[in-house]
């Protein structure tokens, strides 16, 4: 079978990521009356019939298993295969081609692929090496219901890999291990990964191969919002599944607003779009608390945390949070004494609300002074 790729699959690793070990053939190729468009507000270009051409590569010789993976990763994408008439160094011949179901796209000029690649080619490609792992495991409906789960996550690890703050005063590094494989035990919203890795020890020497599990999650950012003119903070409330499958009897929490930082998001971009969905609340000041790991031992989840200076009048608080999300969210404003009376008689139990209250507590005087 032959396919013809005029959009992202044009990226040679994402391409290879997605086929895996393929004997195809690949040649450059032209579609005539067709032009590759960008689609507001998404990262991935459709294909539209208008004058002019698509430069694109054809795929000659694809076996079974390797349609099944292509159908596999744009079936997220809701695409669907057309046959086309392509030209090759001046040859006629034809191909399919994935043209998108979607109808309520908006068109958003010429999509550039280079512009693209610097972009967001080295996050399509971490995703994708998730997606694929996925390959026989699930549907293409479930992975179209996991995709965003899966981008936020290859955001993350490509944010690992280029960002170190942890102090480590053994000098041990990533080098120090041996990983000796990977598996998942569940795929969804969320994932639990085992994996079975080697690493150094203290007396110099690489310790038996040890197997652990750990929920892979996404990078978040959290901010507490403080009025230094009013002394005073906002914090939400919402029903929280930890304590509740905990056992908790008060599984409704307090805690600072929150929200996992979306691909190409900046933590502080985060923290301010965060603060009008959850509170309808805008920031002035954000101000660095904390980047730290929430639980290390068995969890990838990553925290950037925050307070921001803020106006909070008597009238801020309300009911809000994201529909689409299955958000119910009401927010509370307390004085900054009745935060750290919380704080001391355990009553804020949410780990990063004490290190935001506790980084208040340090530094409250200079904001108060500076407001």
């Amino acid at each position: 079978m032959d396919l013809f790729f005029y959009g992202t699959l044009r990226h040679m690793p994402l391409l290879h990521c997605v086929l895996g070990a393929s004997s195809a053939k690949l040649l450059p190729a032209r579609l005539q009356g067709f032009q590759a468009r960008a689609i507001k507000g998404e990262d991935f270009p459709m294909i539209v019939e208008m004058d002019g051409e698509a430069e694109g590569v054809l795929c000659q010789g694809l076996s079974a298993e390797d349609v099944a993976r292509l159908n596999f990763y744009e079936g997220g994408f809701n695409y669907e295969l057309r046959d086309v008439a392509l030209e090759i160094g001046g040859e006629k011949t034809t191909a399919q081609v994935y043209f998108p179901l979607e109808t309520s796209w908006q068109d958003n000029g010429p999509w550039s692929l280079d512009r693209w690649v610097a972009e967001f080619g080295d996050l399509a490609t971490e995703a994708a090496g998730e997606v694929m792992s996925h390959f026989g495991e699930i549907s293409a409906e479930k992975l179209e219901f996991m995709f965003p789960m899966i981008r936020a996550r290859a955001a993350a690890r490509l944010a690992a890999s280029s960002e170190a703050y942890a102090e480590s005063p053994s000098g041990f590094g990533r080098q120090d291990t041996d990983n000796q494989g990977d598996s998942i035990s569940h795929r969804g919203f969320f994932l639990m990964k085992t994996s079975k890795v080697a690493f150094r020890q203290y007396d110099g020497a690489m310790s038996a191969p040890v197997a652990r599990e750990v929920f892979v999650g996404g990078d978040a950012a959290i901010v507490l919002p403080y009025d230094p003119k009013r002394d005073r903070v906002l914090l939400i409330e919402q029903f929280r599944a930890g304590p509740y499958v905990r056992g908790d009897q008060k599984p409704w929490m307090l805690e600072p607003i929150a929200g996992r930082i979306d691909p190409g998001e900046t933590p502080e971009a985060t923290a301010r779009r965060e603060g009008l969905e959850e509170a309808n609340l805008s920031y002035d000041k954000l101000h660095a608390v904390s980047k730290c790991y929430a639980s290390p031992g068995c969890n990838t989840e990553f925290f950037h945390i925050f307070v921001a200076e803020a106006d909070l009048p008597d009238d801020i608080t309300g009911i809000s949070g994201l529909e689409s999300e299955a958000e119910d969210i009401k927010s509370y404003l307390f004085s900054y004494d009745t935060l750290m009376e919380m704080v001391d008689r355990f009553a804020a139990a949410n780990a990063p609300l004490v290190l935001a209250a506790l980084w208040l507590a340090r530094h409250r005087e200079t904001l108060r002074s500076t407001a």
